[in-house]
């Protein structure tokens, strides 16, 4: 450990002070954000993220969202300068579950009680139930390579100290990916679904870039989702009423618990994040005879749009694209946002003209044996995860030629 850096765990974000956890997340454009890889490789294209802030990660403590009782228990690495600042840092936690990860280890932990060998707990760096990509090492301004290797060294150091078998960094950005598979980290591959603003001017401009067929199945879909009278809402900022989370959750709890069996997030966590986030936040709210039947939480970043959860109480065909997908890409074009990402999951949104694209993640595994065993099956993943990247693209429903 270099001599002018000292690396420990806090046992919550509280003990962290705000203004340097966020100093880390989101270093200022100023100096080109120097802490990051992307910024060091030319590519800072998402310079603030919503999910990787003190006040996010603090909703999802101090409404109990994560914590024991979760199988989330929070051990966030710091490494602080000889000044006692916050030079950089790591969202973690303990986990006795692989659930709410969205990179699923199953077979690994089966393979490790197989062996007469105990998988949990392992250490997670990740925000909790959000298949969102951002960065995970987080590094302020002035800090670089050394504050970097001085956190995973200190992940590393904390996964043996708790014998946990494992270390799994999911949805980091691809430059941060890299870093870790040249550190001796597993390399893994998925894929999920965006769309991608290419400068529209408005909802119709990016229809005329479809292949008709697709052009006429959205514009049905549109139509007859709304046929039964309902009408659609865009929240944001101090427009965001507890009423309206009330009815919001009771849509997530509903759908949730048909879906999941037992959804993540308790109703505290609405209010929390919609109090210190309401800026970032865009609810869209369906409402038919005078009542709310669905809504769609999404989270706003500098430059993207991130689709997180849905729900209804009333079933209605097509309103699920409507209020998730189609509202998001209007209000996208109409702001300005360069994408959507609209979660994990879902090849149903090719047609409805999102786009493969590909996410990352990096896994360090305490027992030798079962590293290369492991390291095989994600070489393979990968080359497969290459090919259907390649053939959705080519399913795409964009016109072809020029």
């Amino acid at each position: 450990m270099p001599p002018n850096y000292t690396v420990h765990a806090a046992q919550s974000i509280c003990e962290i002070d705000a203004a340097q956890w966020d100093a880390c997340a989101n270093p200022e454009q100023d100096g080109a954000g120097a802490g990051t890889l992307e910024a060091q490789a030319g590519d800072a294209r998402e310079p603030y993220n919503p999910f990787i802030t003190h006040a996010f990660f603090n909703s999802l403590e101090a409404s109990k969202s994560v914590g024991p009782k979760s199988g989330w228990i929070s051990a966030h690495v710091l490494v602080k300068d000889p000044g006692g600042r916050l030079a950089a840092a790591a969202p973690a936690y303990f986990k006795t579950h692989s659930l709410g990860e969205y990179v699923f280890d199953h077979g690994w932990a089966e393979a490790y009680a197989q062996a007469g060998l105990r998988y949990y707990p392992k250490l997670q760096v990740a925000v909790p139930f959000t298949p969102v990509t951002g960065r995970r090492l987080l590094v302020a301004n002035g800090h670089g390579e050394e504050a970097r290797n001085c956190l995973i060294a200190g992940l590393l150091a904390l996964r043996d100290k708790a014998k946990a078998s494992s270390l799994h960094i999911t949805f980091p950005p691809r430059a941060e990916w890299e870093f870790l598979g040249a550190n001796g980290f597993l390399q893994r591959t998925g894929q999920q679904y965006h769309f991608i603003n290419k400068g529209y001017d408005s909802f119709g401009a990016f229809l005329s870039d479809l292949a008709s067929r697709k052009r006429k199945m959205i514009r049905r879909e549109r139509e007859e989702a709304l046929e039964p009278g309902i009408t659609i809402e865009l929240l944001t900022g101090a427009g965001i009423l507890e009423h309206h989370w009330d009815s919001f959750f009771r849509f997530y709890m509903d759908t949730g618990a048909r879906k999941w069996g037992t959804p993540y997030l308790t109703r505290e966590f609405f209010s929390a994040a919609g109090a210190s986030l309401r800026n970032n936040i865009l609810l869209v709210m369906a409402r038919r005879n005078g009542r709310y039947i669905a809504g769609a939480l999404n989270f706003l970043g500098q430059d993207a749009i991130y689709g997180r959860n849905w729900g209804a109480i009333e079933d209605h065909p097509f309103l699920h694209f409507e209020v998730c997908y189609y509202q998001a890409i209007e209000f996208a074009i109409a702001g300005g946002f360069a994408r959507v990402e609209a979660g994990a999951q879902g090849e149903h949104k090719l047609a409805r003209g999102y786009r493969a694209v590909p996410t990352y993640s990096a896994h360090d595994i305490g027992d030798r044996s079962f590293t290369e065993a492991i390291g095989r099956y994600l070489a393979a993943e990968r080359i497969h995860n290459d090919w259907v990247l390649r053939e959705y693209e080519e399913l795409a429903p964009f016109k072809k030629g020029p």
